[in-house]
């Protein structure tokens, strides 16, 4: 909140330059539809924009308690954001922001903005969970602010009306099904047209970075620091991209190559599996005794195998669930992000089908998580699903095929190169059937100054991806954990990774070179369980669904 002297001056300086700013985003990169719209976009004098956004940017926060039963620092409101930063005159949504205020002002160097990842994951309680992961000295430095995202949770909610089964989205490719699953993605483009209308297609990572700059207008701040976990870490790169010269210190876990934004992006689930696999059959290999899997990788992959044509003929079953082939292929993607993980779950899949006891507590769900939670009662129960959705078709229409057949060619294409999970990746989504998108696809090329950090063995965001993106923000560095698996990386108890991370949020200096860390534990197969917290507060990361970013 600005001090009640300063607050005049701030609302005008930081109008004169947030204006400007997002008019020139808009205005370099809109395909609105016509050459004439672009032509007159493209031509808006920026002190019209300004004119414009003075509403917003003077906005007030009425901070109050967020929860009786959460701590009374932590405080939330809600903001106002245009819909359409072409037309900011127009309709209003809402923008619901959190706050925990640094308890030593005189340490304080600014706002420390937080995403959890998604699209779709609501972030109003990243501040509770990054005051616990931060250690006391970045903690000083920074007011912590959290926020959902557009279309998010209690920001103005979008909804598509989708019973769970038509959230289950990631479905294995077949022959005698391709029609109804072509049906069913028709269908959720459909309904979600129909139950959000106008405001669907403005739900989009550029809208979501111009509302993060506003929102640091609103605040008071010439700058803003961030912190994004896996889509989050798109979301961080598009916002350096369209305001370079309002990101301060940037830090992204897990990173997302924003050229395979978004179909690629799911279809690298399937190529990270691979290697991931093979790495989980040489361990498990190794530990033949222990688990009596097979005493070489081809034997323990026969093994797998043998598990999932077994499913296939009639389901396993355990703990009265029944688990096709279909079923224990998406659950070992999952679970092979853990070489330990994927070991349990071959080890009970294969009791279980020899007719012995076994316990399904320590297998992944096969259909992911499609009912999460909702916030409120006021949150549509497909609110994720339906933001999901919006903004992996909208960022990009460009990436995603119009022609059905092309989803069947490259599913049977890919379902042989990577077996594991090609044909579910590649196999048809709603993308194919939704509206084009408002704005080309976002072109990451910047010198902000940045820390990209990743698992070696992170195979929902594999290394390349954060290799990729490293490269795209020239000014970066790269924190790379060897031996690191999982996908998210800070905190980690590992001296090497956190201290790198905490430096750079307390300091604003970044690594002199690119960073090389080894796991902690056993670096031959440590997983996220074994991260020794005590060395860091001890806040688990911020919980991601298994079919989400």
């Amino acid at each position: 909140m600005r001090r009640r002297g300063l607050a005049p001056l701030l609302a005008i300086g930081v109008t004169a330059t947030l204006a400007p700013a997002l008019a020139t985003s808009t205005a370099s990169a809109a395909q609105v539809g016509t050459a004439q719209t672009d032509t007159a976009q493209a031509a808006a004098p920026a002190s019209a924009t300004a004119s414009a956004l003075d509403p917003y940017v003077k906005q007030k926060p009425k901070w109050q308690r967020c929860e009786a039963d959460k701590p009374a620092e932590y405080q939330c409101a809600t903001i106002k954001v245009p819909l359409d930063y072409r037309a900011p005159g127009g309709k209003r949504i809402d923008m619901a922001i959190s706050r925990i205020k640094t308890t030593t002002p005189d340490k304080r160097h600014g706002v420390l903005l937080a995403n959890p990842g998604g699209p779709g994951g609501p972030g109003l309680d990243m501040p509770l969970q990054m005051k616990d992961m931060l250690p006391e000295s970045a903690r000083q430095s920074y007011d912590l602010i959290g926020f959902d995202p557009r279309g998010v949770g209690r920001s103005t909610p979008v909804t598509c009306g989708l019973t769970t089964e038509e959230e289950n989205w990631l479905r294995p490719y077949k022959e005698a099904t391709f029609d109804k699953d072509v049906a069913w993605a028709r269908d959720v483009a459909r309904k979600c047209r129909a139950k959000s209308g106008a405001t669907l297609k403005h739900i989009t990572t550029r809208n979501t970075a111009r509302d993060m700059d506003l929102l640091r207008a609103v605040l008071g701040e010439k700058k803003l620091s961030y912190f994004g976990y896996s889509y989050g870490t798109y979301l961080g790169a598009v916002y350096t991209q369209l305001f370079p010269s309002r990101a301060d210190r940037v830090v992204v876990d897990s990173a997302v190559d924003p050229a395979r934004a978004w179909r690629k992006m799911i279809q690298w689930w399937a190529e990270g599996a691979e290697p991931a696999f093979d790495r989980w059959t040489a361990w498990a290999a190794a530990r033949s005794e222990k688990y009596g899997l097979g005493d070489t990788p081809k034997k323990v992959d026969r093994t797998f195998w043998d598990l999932v044509q077994r499913a296939n003929e009639k389901p396993i079953e355990m703990d009265g669930e029944k688990y096709t082939g279909d079923d224990v292929r998406s659950m070992m993607r999952r679970a092979v992000f853990s070489v330990r993980e994927g070991t349990d779950l071959v080890v009970e899949l294969k009791k279980a089908a020899a007719g012995r006891p076994a316990s399904a507590e320590k297998l992944p769900d096969p259909a992911g998580t499609p009912g999460l939670a909702a916030r409120s009662a006021d949150v549509p129960s497909d609110n994720m699903t339906a933001s999901f959705w919006a903004v992996v078709c909208n960022d990009n229409s460009a990436a995603w095929s119009r022609d059905p057949e092309s989803y069947r060619r490259d599913a049977i294409e890919d379902k042989g190169r990577y077996p594991l999970y090609g044909d579910f990746a590649s196999s048809i989504k709603p993308c194919a059937f939704w509206d084009r998108s408002v704005e080309r696809a976002t072109v990451v090329n910047n010198k902000v100054g940045s820390l990209v950090v990743q698992n070696e063995w992170d195979s929902q965001t594999p290394l390349p991806s954060g290799q990729a993106l490293h490269a795209d923000l020239k000014g970066s560095r790269m924190l790379t954990v060897l031996g690191g698996e999982g996908h998210g990386v800070y905190p980690s108890g590992n001296a090497c990774t956190d201290g790198t991370v905490a430096d750079y949020l307390t300091t604003g200096k970044l690594p002199a070179k690119d960073v090389t860390c080894e796991a902690a534990g056993d670096a031959n197969g440590g997983s996220q369980g074994d991260r020794k917290r005590d060395a860091r507060p001890g806040a688990p990361l911020p919980q991601r669904s298994p079919d989400r970013f």
